[in-house]
């Protein structure tokens, strides 16, 4: 017997009856007698028989796909993230095709048009660092193909997202600071199109001045998140006028680059807390402080579990209908347990 897998035609004819009783039985569909069903599915068995995935995605209308563009899967928050979002994934019967835009706005733009060709259901997004314009989105709004952002949301009304709520994760961080003794405190924020930046901001506003203490505008310094961009902020940082003793960074890996920096030049003392929380800095013996945990594999889940939902849903109801999904995750400051 060949090894080549049986179409229902050939199983059709082999067992003498119409193609769509063949159908029906591998189905189960209740017109079928149980007698039938058995003998289609052994003879199906035997003969190696595989669904054509194409004929099941014409009838429903669905490739049961799930695109995903993220930044980099070699971050730890990012392949958290992607754990979730699988596990979410397998469990509802979706797959999941994966692309890295590398931070690159352009990269990203591309890679959402690829997308859009393998006729993915629906894409989750973490935007890139460099992306400032959103139109290749909106190509996918105009398709009814849902799109839900995760982490790196961009500053737009009517979209569906998942992020943790970084504001006062940073309300937090500061505080903690404060409660040391420090009075003096910066940040090495990240680029200024990401809105997860603002949040950032906003929140270390908010501890300094809920504190009785004047904001410094000049002590919040940007980066592009690489490192010679941190090390580029640290130098401000150490040549302002009122240096700081602590510092508040984009995110654990920011502060690593800024941790050996000063190590670099035999400074001590400046207490550093980040964001991420990765399981590597425990194991570290310079480490940050404290690090703010923003949940990525919790993250991951809900935003694919929002737009398998979003996937399913009656394509009949109207934008004007349709209510967006804005899940914020609460975040938790981590304490470093090392001494």
């Amino acid at each position: 017997m060949s090894n080549k897998p049986a179409t229902i035609k050939e199983i059709a004819k082999i067992l003498k009856i119409s193609v769509s009783t063949v159908s029906r039985a591998l189905n189960d569909h209740s017109s079928i007698g149980l007698v039938t069903k058995q003998r289609v599915k052994k003879l199906a068995a035997d003969l190696n028989y595989e669904p054509n995935q194409r004929a099941i995605q014409f009838l429903h209308g669905k490739s049961f796909v799930i695109g995903v563009i993220l930044p980099e899967l070699s971050e730890s928050f990012f392949s958290e993230a992607i754990s979730g979002i699988e596990d979410i994934a397998y469990k509802r019967n979706y797959t999941v095709l994966l692309a890295q835009s590398h931070d690159d706005a352009e990269r990203e733009k591309l890679l959402v048009e690829k997308m859009k060709t393998q006729r993915v259901d629906g894409l989750l997004v973490s935007v890139s660092k460099t992306t400032s314009t959103y139109e290749h989105f909106e190509m996918f709004k105009k398709v009814n193909i849902p799109v839900v952002f995760f982490d790196r949301i961009p500053p737009l009304k009517d979209i569906h997202y998942v992020a943790s709520n970084l504001e006062t994760g940073t309300y937090e961080a500061v505080n903690f600071l404060l409660k040391k003794g420090h009075r003096t405190i910066g940040m090495i924020n990240g680029p200024n199109t990401l809105l997860a930046s603002h949040e950032r901001k906003e929140g270390y506003i908010k501890a300094m001045v809920s504190n009785r203490l004047k904001f410094d505008p000049s002590l919040v310094i940007s980066c592009d998140l690489s490192e010679a961009s941190t090390i580029t902020a640290m130098d401000a940082m150490l040549n302002h006028k009122r240096k700081p003793a602590a510092i508040v960074t984009f995110n654990d890996y920011v502060a690593l680059f800024a941790m050996r920096y000063a190590r670099s030049l035999n400074l001590s003392g400046i207490d550093f807390v980040s964001y991420a929380n990765l399981p590597i800095i425990s194991y570290m013996d310079y480490s940050p402080i404290a690090s703010v945990e923003q949940f990525p594999y919790r993250q991951g889940k809900k935003a694919a579990d929002i737009l398998i939902d979003l996937i399913n849903k009656p394509k009949s109801q109207s934008e004007v209908e349709q209510a967006y999904f804005n899940i914020v995750v609460e975040s938790e400051l981590i304490v470093s347990k090392l001494p």
